[in-house]
């Protein structure tokens, strides 16, 4: 059996990447981390748009295990902009000192199981590049790192300035944007999700033209930024501790907390009151910070759509386009909420218009615009906010190969399979971070990623302890796991099958009380509608214990679940 290259390779170089190189290296491995652009950061390395910046309040975006990197690093804004993340990206891999385990322009064309000496065998794309081996692989691809550009005919064809917000001009000097004056020009932006969101919002000022086009609108809320005083800055700094323990109560690592009480319990003028102040105040708190069942209960949250689409109703003047931007869909927070800063104000501009691709697709982009099925666009200038090939699609583009030769790409194309979003059986000593399926990928990244990465190092300390070389996952685990998300996505499916418009909804927002419906579809115990739980990190795992017994029941045994410092849903041969 032949020695591998490294003890551990690390693919990426964000975040979470760098955290778990460092930890493995701490640990005495033989590390090697590849990155595929030319510099760390990760997303807030490629995404340099104008307007991007975190919908985290920036004293819980970042490293907590590093008191030093807390005490040095001051906030200049309570939502940072791109360029001050990345600066703190670097910072800390200053404390970490890990440049010198990266290697650069390296992106990675394949990895494959050699189940002769137990190890993995990587290609990079580079051409005559030499392939390396490592007896574990840990892939920190993220979820939003494989850019998306619209299927249109005609997409490469157009004669003026493109750019991609995933793939923005960067200062070479700096951590921005490019500097690109955009002024007088004739711009279109595709797509109004997140980055599409941030963008308009600075085209807006500067173009003699801007051009929306919108497929799908989202429930956007205001993000309530400013400078962040240091006065405030010195106060986080002195109780730290306080504000990672709000973090690690909440649903998703952010320091918001629902309210514990049901919608339908409160008064009317109570209950708008709170919505209004919700509304208004920083980053998530209407969403994550609202009644308890606002995400599980369909009337419930059918209010509080109402109640932000009357939001936008009164923020955007023209009836007609104010319909337009209004998710019909889905409703309020069943999808991640983009924040805004006067998005909706923009469409009051008279250098702004809007065009719904449901009534008008575009047909192809030409050498001078866009055309759709109802009329020719010319312009200056296209910004594709078209997203990403999210969560699994930069591991599809990896040619990752387990035992027998199996890929990965098609097994998850048959459907996507994991043992708590970190490992795939069949693939061995072969882990992911922030991935499908993981938790961390649906919560603030920073925190809930390093969590996974502290039960990975723990894996990883028990391995080296106990002289192991394989860790070849456990199927009946993984099945297991599988069974309790699909019964718990069931318990959960009466939000998510939306009313189709806020307007439907059960409770009224003229009405002084509101009551649940009889006819709901909600299990019922004893006569009555079942209560939920409120949506806390403390009730998935509720539902998770829940699933656990009925499965137990059904199969005549209990499936093995890991929790942090245990490898008991793990197989490690020696």
């Amino acid at each position: 059996m032949k020695k591998p290259d490294f003890d551990a390779v690390v693919i990426g170089a964000g975040i979470s990447g760098m955290y778990q190189l460092y930890r493995l290296r701490e640990l005495g491995y033989n590390v090697l981390g590849l990155e595929a652009s030319d510099d760390l950061g990760g997303v807030w390395h490629q995404n340099r748009y104008p307007g991007c910046r975190i919908d985290s309040e920036s004293e819980i975006y970042g490293y907590f295990w590093n008191r030093e990197l807390m005490q040095e690093f001051d906030w200049t804004e309570r939502f940072a902009a791109q360029p001050e993340v990345l600066r703190y990206l670097h910072r800390a891999a200053d404390y970490m000192d890990i440049r010198k385990d990266f290697r650069f322009n390296a992106r990675v064309k394949s990895a494959v199981f050699d189940e002769q000496n137990q190890y993995w065998t990587i290609e990079l794309q580079e051409g005559g590049s030499a392939s390396l081996t490592t007896r574990f692989l840990f892939s920190a691809l993220g979820p939003l790192s494989a850019p998306q550009m619209p299927n249109i005919e005609g997409v490469h064809t157009f004669r003026g300035e493109t750019y991609h917000t995933a793939r923005w001009p960067r200062d070479p000097t700096g951590f921005g944007p490019a500097k690109i004056d955009f002024s007088g020009k004739r711009i279109a932006v595709i797509g109004t999700g997140s980055s599409g969101v941030q963008v308009i919002q600075e085209m807006a000022k500067v173009a003699s033209h801007l051009t929306v086009f919108q497929r799908s609108p989202n429930w956007c809320t205001p993000l309530g930024n400013a400078p962040m005083p240091k006065e405030r800055m010195d106060e986080i700094k002195a109780d730290y501790d306080r504000f990672i323990a709000a973090c690690d109560v909440s649903i998703a690592g952010f320091p918001h907390q629902f309210i514990e009480k049901d919608l339908a319990d409160v008064p009317k003028a109570e209950r708008d009151a709170t919505l209004e102040q919700l509304y208004n105040g920083p980053g998530f708190s209407l969403w994550l910070g609202a009644y308890q069942d606002v995400l599980t209960d369909e009337n419930a949250n059918a209010y509080v759509s109402q109640f932000v689409a009357d939001k936008i109703r009164q923020r955007v003047k023209d009836p007609r386009i104010a319909e337009k931007l209004i998710p019909k869909d889905h409703g309020f927070g069943l999808k991640r909420v983009p924040l805004e800063t006067r998005y909706f104000e923009v469409y009051n501009q008279d250098n702004v218009s809007l065009v719904d691709l449901n009534e008008t697709p575009i047909s192809r982009i030409g050498p001078t615009g866009i055309h759709t099925e109802s009329a020719d666009y010319e312009f200056d200038v296209i910004i594709f906010a078209t997203g990403f090939d999210a969560i699994k699609g930069s591991w599809n583009r990896i040619d990752i190969r387990g035992r027998n030769g199996v890929s990965l790409k098609e097994t998850w194309d048959e459907e996507v399979k994991t043992y708590m979003g970190l490992q795939v059986s069949g693939f061995p000593n072969f882990f992911m971070l922030v991935g499908p399926q993981n938790g961390a990928t649906f919560c603030n990244i920073p925190r809930c990623s390093a969590l996974v990465t502290d039960w990975l190092t723990q894996l990883m300390h028990h391995a080296r302890d106990n002289h192991i070389r394989t860790d070849r996952g456990d199927a009946r685990a993984q099945v297991h796991g599988h069974r309790i998300a699909a019964i718990c996505s069931a318990r959960c499916s009466s939000a998510r099958q939306t009313h189709g418009s806020p307007a439907s909804t059960r409770i009224s927002p003229d009405a002084t009380s509101a009551r649940p419906c009889s006819s709901s579809a909600e299990t019922r115990t004893s006569g009555n509608i079942a209560r939920r739980s409120r949506p806390t990190a403390f009730a998935a795992s509720s539902c998770r214990r829940s699933a656990d017994r009925q499965l137990a029941r059904n199969d005549g045994e209990r499936a093995r679940c890991s929790r942090p410092g245990s490898t008991k849903s793990t197989h490690l041969e020696t």
